[in-house]
């Protein structure tokens, strides 16, 4: 007999009754659009009555094309109430990209924009918001579907960074169990209001209307991320709670003007996550939001985002540890030096159930329950984890390993940068030499001695830059991750030049 799980649709389902606000939406239009917690449910089981109707079976996936806005959501959830599988689709990606996702998952229909219609398989159907959508909804009742220990709730395409995305399976089971663990480890309630810019076609996002969800609170959707917009929004809307990638952040608090005019003591929690945060960044969000709780979030879309957070005795956090492992969590550190250092493999309820059409990978990151991740971490002698780098982010110069992290941080500790990026070139002699590119502060006559000589003096020397770029600003993927390949090779380019 299969064991009867929370279905992922239906979490908020609790609320469906009351008529304040779930969702602020400033994605369409010049006025904002609010969906009441009321509104929301039912339009969401409309969504499954809806898919259902056009003969949609449990199990069967559709794709969705958008960017952020109510009606995403509302398909997304609605689309798990009827055991239909959602399929996260990143919109910025190129066309034939797009397509191979939806062939991977076998998308027998297509709902979203119609400006991004031309991106989808054309001999797929497709729902257009501006059009369809009101008629292919179907009001009325619905018994959510009963989800089984083993049902898939939605496909999630990793960025790919190092191929074609793969697409992680992710059960009703695990991500119940991760909305469940991140509301309560943040302690989201009816009285926040959480802004949030990030795509929600992407982990990050949707892991915050996750908790936002679950707690009934209130999220203001953004279309995109500009930094003066957010700053302006949360100030007006006074939000309990600002996310966003590290970027996102440094973006923000260049805007001094707006910073320093307003007080943020409102704001109870910022979380950073989807890239590591320097220690300069994590102390300047602390002193611009002073009552805030800073969260670094380490997420995995394999193996959920629901893995550090307060430790069980109320012990402070140290400044810059990632936390402490939250229940149901197993952690082990392989192929370090010692066990408090090396890659670090999970076992969760959160787990991903394996990798569409892709058993070979599967296998190769899975093993005995446990997913290996790639991710160096290391942990202090109480028992704090903090985030050192990526396996494949690591290069060899001159024997020594460099974590770029490492030279990042230390970089952005000069009172002239803004932000620093460091990639590898390769070289004849060292194998490979570190090269930086550097965002200065607005202003400043930083040169590229003076950034050498600050490398020089604050770490060993093979750690510093032999090359320093300096950019307006750093590029960024289509999930606002600074692109590090890309600035690989415009470094092996302009060393080449030079």
């Amino acid at each position: 007999m299969t064991q009867a799980v929370k279905n992922l649709g239906t979490i908020g389902i609790e609320f469906r009754h009351e008529d304040r606000p779930a969702i602020i939406d400033l994605c369409v239009g010049e006025e904002p659009r609010e969906v009441s917690w009321r509104r929301y449910n039912d339009n969401c089981d409309a969504v499954a009555r809806g898919l259902l109707r056009r003969g949609l079976r449990p199990g069967e996936r559709i794709g969705i094309l958008s960017g952020n806005r109510a009606e995403f959501l509302e398909v997304f959830y609605g689309a798990m109430r009827a055991g239909v599988v959602p399929v996260l689709i990143n919109i910025l990606q190129p066309k034939e990209t797009i397509d191979w996702v939806a062939r991977n998952s076998e998308v027998r229909l297509v709902v979203g924009e119609a400006a991004l219609r031309p991106l989808a398989p054309q001999d797929l159907p497709f729902v257009e918001f501006e059009s369809d959508y009101p008629a292919f909804l179907d009001p009325g009742p619905l018994t959510p579907f009963a989800a089984g220990y083993d049902d898939i709730g939605f496909h999630a395409y990793t960025s790919g960074s190092t191929g074609r995305p793969k697409g992680a399976m992710l059960s009703h089971r695990a991500h119940s169990w991760v909305a469940e663990t991140m509301s309560k480890d943040r302690d989201f309630g009816p009285a926040d209001r959480m802004v949030i810019a990030a795509a929600i076609y992407h982990k990050h996002g949707m892991n915050s209307v996750k908790c936002v969800l679950v707690g009934g609170s209130t999220m203001i959707l953004m279309r995109r991320f500009e930094a003066r917009k957010y700053l302006e929004i949360a100030t007006r809307y006074r939000a309990t709670v600002v996310s966003g990638v590290p970027t996102m952040f440094a973006l923000m608090l260049q805007q001094r003007d707006i910073i320093e005019a307003n007080d943020y003591s409102y704001v109870r929690l910022a979380t950073l996550g989807g890239a590591p945060a320097s220690d300069v960044l994590v102390d300047e969000v602390t002193r611009r939001f002073p009552k805030a709780r800073i969260i670094l979030i380490f997420g995995i879309t394999e193996a959920s985002a629901a893995l550090f957070g307060k430790h069980p005795e109320g012990k402070p956090k140290p400044r810059h540890s990632l936390g402490w492992p939250l229940p149901g969590n197993e952690l082990r550190l392989v192929g370090g030096e010692s066990p408090d250092f090396g890659v670090v493999e999970i076992r969760n309820p959160g787990l991903m159930s394996g990798y569409v059409k892709d058993p070979a990978q599967t296998a190769a990151k899975m093993k005995d329950g446990w997913y290996h991740s790639g991710d160096i971490l290391r942990r202090d002698a109480e028992g704090w984890y903090y985030f050192v780098g990526r396996s494949d982010d690591m290069f060899v110069s001159s024997g020594h390993n460099i974590y770029p992290q490492d030279v990042e941080i230390m970089l952005e500790r000069h009172g002239d940068i803004e932000q620093a990026c460091v990639v590898p070139v390769p070289d004849e002699i060292k194998h490979t030499l570190p090269v930086a590119f550097i965002v200065k502060r607005k202003d400043s006559a930083l040169t590229e001695e003076e950034v050498k000589q600050h490398a020089l003096r604050s770490a060993p020397p093979y750690q510093h830059p032999r090359q320093v770029h300096f950019v307006d600003a750093l590029p960024t993927n289509t999930v606002g991750k600074i692109d590090r390949r890309r600035l690989e090779l415009e470094a092996k380019k302009l060393r080449q030049t030079a």
